[in-house]
């Protein structure tokens, strides 16, 4: 099975992300509807409902903010009866949170991917419950035309999959803000150590991913012993500091989103 209707009940930054994605992937626009309760429009001319539509879809991707689930669940969950998949991008809402407020729903995703999504290039963390063998397929599908899908089997571990894949681009680009501002303070000129620091880790992604060694090991492969790569590497190597520093914003990225699910259980 596929979803050929797909409600889109908050349309912001994320999920207007992967349905540029989806389109880029050429998926038909006309599979995809909006709810906005104001007159609005959005981008590529999708059909937007005022109120709450009656007829049925396949799917309801869920963008809100997490905070607004319960003043829209009465008229979210009449939509979702056995034949409709909700798929989440909410962080740190459990499935528990959701299949409590829509018992009736045909299988519950959180999905959660990031802004490159509208590029193709999102690892796409999926977790479900209720869904069918042919629902899951269809799941995969979607994930799979804005980037790559990652089943998670063990829910306790979305929240630090969730920090890694999902909140991990912020990260890469403070690296990338550090690296130019280290420049800068070096003695180069600030635009042009931007645009180098923005190349220059375009470049090391894309070898990264087409690459048979793991990222370590090209690390050690672009340093000759005693050269300038080397030197600073040991740097960054010294007494671990990035490895700690890293498990540091890891851990808290995934420590707020234990929070948030404590915050979701509490308000349901």
């Amino acid at each position: 099975m596929a979803f050929e209707k797909i409600l889109i009940v908050g349309f912001g930054t994320m999920t207007g992300a992967m349905v540029d994605g989806w389109l880029k992937a050429g998926v038909p626009a006309s599979r995809f509807e909006v709810y906005h309760p104001r007159e609005t429009d959005v981008a590529h001319g999708l059909i937007v409902h005022n109120q709450w539509p009656t007829k049925k879809f396949d799917a309801v991707l869920l963008g809100v903010k997490p905070y607004m689930i319960d003043d829209i669940a009465a008229d979210l969950g009449r939509l979702l009866g056995p034949d409709t998949v909700l798929l989440s991008v909410l962080a740190g809402v459990e499935l528990n949170s959701y299949s409590d407020r829509f018992p009736h729903a045909g299988g519950i995703v959180r999905f959660m991917p990031n802004l490159a999504a509208a590029l193709c290039k999102s690892p796409n963390a999926l977790i479900g419950s209720g869904l069918s063998e042919g629902a899951r397929c269809s799941v995969s599908e979607l994930a799979n035309q804005i980037g790559t899908a990652e089943w998670i089997e063990d829910e306790a571990q979305f929240d630090l999959v969730t920090a890694l894949a999902g909140s991990g681009p912020g990260f890469v680009y403070r690296f990338m803000d550090a690296l130019a501002a280290g420049a800068t303070d070096l003695g180069l000129e600030a635009s042009q150590a931007g645009r180098l620091a923005v190349a220059m880790v375009e470049g090391a992604a894309a070898l990264a991913s087409a690459s048979d060694y793991s990222p370590g090991e090209l690390a050690q492969r672009v340093a000759s012993p005693g050269g300038m790569t080397q030197r600073g590497l040991d740097v960054l190597d010294r007494d671990a500091a990035l490895k700690d520093l890293m498990t540091e914003c890891l851990r808290a990225a995934r420590d707020r989103g234990v929070e948030m699910a404590a915050e979701a259980r509490q308000n349901g």
